[in-house]
This record gives C-alpha cells, structure tokens and sequence, in this order.
C-alpha cells in the first residue's frame, strides 16, 4: 500500500482555512497513488492549540469538521488520518482518526501519553493503549506523537498485530533525534512500519522540525530532511514485515515473565 505523509507549515488555525489545505494535500496524494494520507497531529485546529481555536475546534466524533473530512476521503478515494480535539461531553481529548476512502471511520485513538502543559492544561488523557482497523491488506494502529516514546505502547502494538503504525505528530526543537533516532529503533526492534508525520515552522512559542519519516522493519527509512511543506511517499508491503519478525525475531524471543510484578511507576 502506498501511503503519503502530510508535512505541513504552520500557519491560520482558522478551521475552514486547514480543512481547504488538507483538500489539496489529498488530491496531489491520490494523484500520486496513495491509498493512505497521514496529517499531522491536530490538524483541526492546528499545535498547540489556544483557547480561542480550542472552543472553535473541539467536537465529538460526528461533528462538523469531522464530516469535512470524510467527504474529502470520499472525493479523492483515499484513506485519511487526521487529528483534532475530541469533545465526548466530558472532557477534551487529543484524538486522531482513521477515515476509509468511503469516508466511514475505521478508527479513533485518544492520546494516552500527553506531553508537558501544552497537552495537561488542554486535554484528558485516553485510556486505550491499542487501537487497530483493516486497511489495504494491512493492520494498521494509531498513536499520536510523544505515545511513540514509550517503547511498550509501540511493542504493544506489534503483539496485538499492528504492522503499520500511524504517528501524527507535533515534534518541536532540540527533539530532532526522536524522529532521526527513536522512530526507527521503535520500527526495528517491534517489526512494524512507522509513519510518523510532522509540522513545520514556529506556532505558540514552539518550533516544529519537520523530519516526517516513514520507518520500514528491515532498518531502512524514508525522511523529508527539508524543512519544508510536502508529501512524504512510501509504500508498505506487509511482506517485509513478515521477513523482518522472521529474520529478527524480537517478537517471539521475549521473556515477559523475567518482568511480572515490576513497580508500574518509580518512586
């Protein structure tokens, strides 16, 4: 499956303004033959969001802006993930979506690990480490930015199946070495593509590196080195994740119980 990776400049939160940007992105991705767009975290609304957008952008699963981007699935027949702030009524969450090129949504993830006051001053964290839905052929899980860091939530994934795992992502300087460093050590050492996707250019006081990478199971990586504004391409063969789990079996070498009754937290 061809997938295509959204690296997008900061600029306007104005919603409509995002979803008519997120427009053009899927046409030139379906033009280039992608099944699968991947936008960077919080699309809706753009990172870190200030109260204003925040009340503008927040919806449930069947809102507005959701709707939007479903037919923008519809239109072009591709697949989408996309993020944007969650209202369930009771809280607020970091969420990210998966959406079929029927514009039916396959699944929905809220960020589970939430990074510093720009996500705990906004957001409630989710309480589901694994979500997966059927794409292409392929299994695919969704994570949302700083869950990638946390070797176990990746590692879950890949014992629950997962053989891509989309990661939009908000990473900011001097954290370079997540996306050049961790993201592929985390595709390696759990046998499963890493489709880590990010902005670029200053918003609120934070400056967004770039570097989206799609990180294959063999070691190999695709990255946009530039700091600019385009799409990332890679295909995804399930074939190679099945060489790799086989050439390096990490996945059926472990020894879980050497780490029963360890402390869930230190101190």
């Amino acid at each position: 499956m061809r997938i295509a990776c959204w690296q997008a400049a900061c600029g306007s939160p104005d919603v409509p303004h995002l979803l008519a940007r997120l427009r053009e992105a899927a046409r030139r991705a379906a033009r280039e033959g992608a099944q699968l767009l991947v936008a960077p975290e919080m699309t809706v609304g753009g990172y870190p969001l200030r109260p204003g957008t925040l009340a503008r952008a927040a919806e449930p699963l069947d809102g507005p802006h959701c709707a939007a981007i479903s037919e923008i699935a519809r239109e072009f027949s591709i697949a989408v993930v996309h993020g944007w702030p969650e209202d369930d009524g009771t809280g607020v969450y970091n969420a990210a979506r998966l959406v079929a090129a029927d514009g039916g949504t396959l699944a929905a993830y809220r960020k589970a690990h939430l990074f510093g006051d720009v996500d705990t001053s906004r957001f409630v964290p989710g309480d589901h480490g694994v979500v997966q839905a059927r794409l292409g052929g392929l299994t695919v899980g969704l994570l949302v930015c700083y869950d990638v860091e946390f070797p176990e939530s990746v590692r879950a994934h890949a014992m629950a199946g997962s053989q891509l795992l989309v990661v939009p992502t908000a990473l900011m300087r001097p954290w370079e070495f997540v996306a050049r460093t961790l993201v592929p050590a985390r595709a390696f050492e759990s046998q499963l593509y890493v489709a880590y996707t990010n902005w670029i250019g200053e918003r609120g006081g934070l400056d967004f590196c770039g570097l989206t990478t799609v990180a294959a199971p063999d070691g190999t990586r695709v990255t946009l080195e530039d700091p600019v504004e385009g799409l990332l391409l890679a295909d995804v063969d399930p074939a190679v994740v099945a060489k790799a789990r086989a050439d390096t079996p990490y996945l059926l070498d472990r020894r879980p119980e050497l780490y029963e009754g360890l402390p869930a937290r230190l101190g």
